[in-house]
């Protein structure tokens, strides 16, 4: 069965950085896309970005473009998010992802992760 393993979460101050990683296993090849989203207290989950296993294409959401970045290993089934200029909008748990479709929905994934904490302090 696949699985998708998150860390990196943590406590930062508002202006830090973070780096997620994502260990996948199971039957993930690296043609799949892969990509991150959050939940945030009371809200819906959302598309943070994701990443093409062929073309290396990206997606980011308006609200992190030229503050996160996704890129992936595929030798090491790796899928990582680094998340600068952090604000505290950016509190939640962030759940590693592969998606059917490109760009990504949260209604078109196929596999979760279990989800890591962020917390983003003023």
């Amino acid at each position: 069965q696949v699985q998708l393993v998150e860390s990196g979460g943590g406590l930062v101050q508002a202006g830090g950085s973070l780096r997620l990683s994502c260990a996948a296993s199971g039957r993930i090849f690296s043609g799949y896309i892969m990509g991150w989203f959050r939940q945030a207290p009371g809200k819906e989950r959302e598309v943070v970005a994701a990443i093409t296993g062929n073309s290396g294409a990206t997606y980011y959401a308006d609200s992190v473009k030229g503050r996160f970045t996704i890129f992936r290993d595929n030798a090491k089934n790796t899928v990582y998010l680094q998340m600068n200029s952090l604000k505290p909008e950016d509190t939640a748990i962030y759940f590693c992802a592969a998606p059917s479709s490109f760009p990504p929905r949260v209604s078109r994934v196929n596999y979760w992760g279990q989800g890591t904490q962020v917390t983003v302090s003023s």
